[in-house]
């Protein structure tokens, strides 16, 4: 070990570029590891504190779509799945949609002219996702903390009136910040809701005739389960009336979540609902945390390919140094084989040199990659909104460190390969007699 530091010392320039390219390459493996290694492990803990345990959706759905058709009689499911598995404790209905709001500014400017001459350039509405569910039913769910207002009056969804859709509406809606800071809307402000586009200020008198005026009755923080910036949250049946109009509102729902008594038996519940209720689907925890693996896997697979050309390219450079390094030694080696040394042992000084040369380059490499993964982890969260404050796009844990580690090592050990052959096949006499 002593010959090979002697020999890294002697050529301090090459050594130190060496061990920069090798530090490099070890930083990108570390934050290609790193960032798919964390989506994975904050997607299974989020999802594990979700209160989720089984997702019902309609049948023939693939979660690796991302879409979900209308699961019809939305409002029954809750009571029929409870009777059909009594490890049920939750089936909360939800529909998910995306449409245009306005807030009251807006409402004035519009009524000030019937042309739209009166609203201001860039004035337009807003589209967000929406959320509609039935409070009552959502026990045991994570749902978006309340951060300020009263919240949904009443738990139950009374403008369903047993499929009617002709009991009292509350016109409550609860807006998350982003949406509220977008709509300059706060607690007790009017804002209105429609699914038509608008594609002027001409057309916003007639889309306000057609939307519906809700009441904001709470702010709440972002919704890491419907990772948006801008959504807000209604009783199921008053946005199945505003997404299907007052006279052909249906009732239909994306998916329902059903939290269990004992999660420990989702898979036995999982064939009891599919028998009971032959058109749905209906997932696991562990389906849902399998389509999530399989996105990453993706992206794995992306960075694997990219890690390995790093990796090539740092074994290359490697090799072509030490290649110089027993070139330029030649005559040294072929007194060391004179004196008695023996060819074991030249290659296991050169094997030495590329080893050094990779574990300097890993120490360089780990906290250049830790670096780098902690401030794209700080970009990424910056970027995109409505994330819990657990959720984290890296993890720099144990398996990470050893995977750069096993790296570095094998660019040490395959970049020795061909020198120390040429080193243990140096011509001694010739070596010995040149000049």
């Amino acid at each position: 070990m002593r010959y090979a530091l002697d020999a890294l010392w002697r050529r301090k320039g090459r050594t130190t570029v060496t061990i920069l390219g090798i530090g490099l390459a070890t930083a990108l493996v570390v934050v290609l590891l790193a960032v798919s290694q964390g989506v994975q492990t904050s997607s299974a803990s989020l999802a594990a504190a979700s209160g989720v345990d089984l997702l019902i959706t309609s049948a023939n759905t693939s979660l690796s779509s991302g879409t979900f058709p209308p699961v019809a009689g939305a409002h029954g499911l809750p009571s029929r799945v409870e009777a059909a598995d009594p490890n049920v404790a939750t089936a909360s209905p939800w529909l998910v949609s995306s449409l245009l709001f306005a807030n009251q500014s807006l409402y004035e400017a519009s009524n000030a002219s019937p042309t739209g001459s009166g609203v201001p350039g860039g004035w337009a509405p807003t589209s967000s996702g929406v959320v509609g569910w039935i409070p009552a039913d959502n026990t045991g769910l994570e749902t978006p903390p309340l951060l300020s207002g009263t919240g949904f009056a009443p738990a139950t969804d009374d403008h369903f009136a047993n499929g009617t859709f002709a009991g009292p509406s509350t016109h409550e809606v609860v807006l998350d910040q982003g949406l509220a800071t977008v709509l300059h809307a706060g607690v007790g402000s009017t804002i209105w809701v429609g699914a038509s586009s608008v594609s002027g200020p001409s057309e916003l008198a007639g889309w306000f005739s057609n939307a519906t005026s809700f009441r904001v009755v709470g702010l709440s923080g972002p919704f890491w389960l419907l990772p948006s910036a801008l959504l807000g949250f209604f009783y199921l049946s008053e946005l199945q009336t505003v997404v299907s109009g007052p006279t052909q509102a249906e009732d239909a729902a994306s998916v329902v979540l059903v939290h269990l008594d004992d999660p420990s038996q989702a898979a036995a519940d999982q064939t009891r609902l599919t028998t009971a209720f032959p058109s749905l689907t209906v997932f696991t925890l562990n389906n849902i945390l399998g389509a999530v693996a399989n996105a990453v896997s993706i992206y794995r697979t992306f960075g694997v390919l990219v890690g390995v050309v790093g990796v090539v390219v740092a074994t290359l450079f490697t090799t072509t140094v030490l290649l110089m390094s027993v070139d330029d030694r030649s005559k040294e080696i072929a007194v060391l084989r004179a004196l008695g040394y023996p060819r074991t042992t030249i290659g296991r000084f050169v094997v030495e040199e590329g080893l050094l040369l990779a574990l300097f380059g890993f120490a360089v490499g780990l906290p250049l990659g830790a670096f780098g993964a902690v401030a794209l982890n700080d970009f990424l969260r910056r970027l995109v909104t409505g994330l819990p404050s657990g959720f984290s796009f890296i993890s720099l844990d144990a398996a990470v460190i050893l995977s750069g580690l096993v790296e570095v090592l094998v660019v040490g050990l395959v970049a020795s390969v061909a020198p120390a052959a040429r080193a243990v096949t140096l011509p001694v006499v010739e070596e010995l007699r040149a000049p």
